[in-house]
């Protein structure tokens, strides 16, 4: 057998090797026209896509600049009453402010509402309660009596203001419960990641802002409050005096001894969060166990009396048929 004749040529062999050389060169060369780079393509577009957005809400800022203020005023009528009859002076002890700011209102104007429509509140449900019963109920009584019993519904208005301020205060506390977990578990990771404890509470505050824009707002507050207080530890007690959750307060407790004394922070969220949740499962559980007797006298008024006519109906209708 002769091996030789299978060899190729030499000069064939350079000429292939060449020309496979030149084809991979052009290949190289042509290829990044051929093969576009999509992700830069895209990534210029975002970038002058939000440059438009930029530019859009700028304009749209300046020709509302006039309309929008950050700080809201109270109004006019509620400040003269406020003014005339001084009553300012019960909102210095900081009660009403901390109970209005727990239900969500922060700031001069909610104090100065809240004080004048205690005080208007009692009149106007005076003066519809005795229009209610002079025109439409008319009742045979003496006119004093009726006065009398419109003052007495007047009276509801002086409370009505506070109560409305305790129901939404239970509503905010609740939906913080919900979502503080949640949250939590955010802080942690944004922790361990290496971030600082301002810009882990920024990025919470943008993230929960869809789920829970009660949790958001009292973050990025915090946020806001340690860029400019001088003691940082301020700025974390207020977050659990707005709340009023233990679970907050809980973690307030732990980010304040990690800004005295340095202790990791990692741990310490990791057992909360899981707290929290062991918390608010409780808390479903509780629910869910307080149904059935709830459900009593439900089933009682409807279900059992149409279960008995479905019963005896048939039984009854062939007794009556009956000769």
């Amino acid at each position: 057998m002769n091996i030789g004749a299978h060899i190729p040529d030499p000069e064939q062999l350079s000429a292939m090797m060449a020309g496979l050389a030149v084809f991979t060169a052009v290949v190289s060369v042509s290829w990044p026209y051929i093969f576009r780079d999509t992700l830069a393509e895209r990534m210029r577009k975002v970038e002058s896509e939000r440059e438009g957005i930029r530019k859009r809400e700028r304009s749209r800022l300046n020709g509302e600049k006039s309309k929008v203020s950050l700080r809201a005023k109270p109004k006019r009528l509620f400040k003269a009453i406020v003014d005339r009859f001084n009553l300012a002076r019960q909102a210095e002890d900081g009660e009403i402010v901390r109970r209005l700011s727990m239900a969500g209102y922060r700031g001069h104007a909610p104090v100065t509402t809240f004080l004048a429509v205690r005080l208007i509140a009692p009149f106007v449900i005076f003066a519809a309660a005795l229009l209610y019963l002079l025109l439409v109920i008319r009742p045979d009584v003496h006119l004093l009596m009726v006065v009398a019993v419109a003052a007495g519904v007047g009276s509801f208005g002086y409370f009505a203001p506070a109560i409305f301020i305790r129901n939404k205060t239970t509503k905010r506390q609740q939906a913080i419960r919900r979502s503080w977990p949640d949250a939590l578990d955010l802080l942690l990771i944004t922790v361990e990641s290496g971030m600082g404890i301002e810009s882990a509470l920024r990025k919470v505050g943008e993230e929960v802002g869809a789920q829970s824009p009660e949790v958001a707002e009292e973050v990025l507050l915090t946020t806001a409050e340690l860029s400019y207080l001088q003691d940082r530890r301020q700025a974390f007690e207020n977050l659990g005096l707005r709340t009023g959750v233990e679970g907050v307060r809980a973690v307030v407790t732990s980010l304040i001894q990690a800004e005295k004394y340095g202790t990791p922070l990692g741990q310490a969220l990791r057992v909360m969060a899981q707290e929290n949740r062991d918390m608010r499962m409780s808390e479903a559980e509780k629910k869910a166990s307080a149904l059935p007797p709830k459900l009593t006298v439900p089933m009682i008024v409807f279900f059992l009396p149409v279960l008995f006519a479905v019963i005896i109906a048939p039984a009854a209708i062939q007794i009556a048929a009956m000769p």
